[in-house]
């Protein structure tokens, strides 16, 4: 039986600098966003194009995205502690996958753009 607590974090995933995926993204690279945090967290600002889906809802919400398994995933949470959890349930289910290091903490520090809701 699979646990309902399977999305607290625990060990390392592969991850990516915000400096990084700005510049994914300011040369239209084409990559998914998965905001896990809260829909509150999200309203108050949030990289645009990401999509909410809160960390306990994924498993269930995933299939019903239809990403592409062909155009690699970045989780995305507020510290980088609920998107380890993102990161491998997306790896498991065959996508590319990697986190947002520092989390939106790290995006906001280096004063890139967010969208408020």
């Amino acid at each position: 039986m699979m646990s309902v607590l399977w999305w607290l974090p625990f060990g390392k995933v592969s991850e990516i600098e915000a400096l990084d995926l700005k510049t994914r993204l300011d040369q239209r690279e084409s990559v998914q966003l998965i905001d896990v945090r809260t829909p509150g967290e999200f309203a108050g600002g949030h990289i645009h194009g990401a999509i909410n889906v809160p960390i306990n809802q994924l498993r269930s919400t995933l299939p019903a995205l239809q990403l592409d398994r062909n155009r690699p995933v970045i989780a995305i949470c507020q510290t980088a502690h609920r998107s380890p959890p993102a990161v491998r349930l997306l790896k498991q289910s065959g996508f590319e996958a990697q986190q947002l290091r520092g989390g939106m903490i790290a995006w906001n520090r280096a004063k890139f753009p967010t969208k408020k809701k």
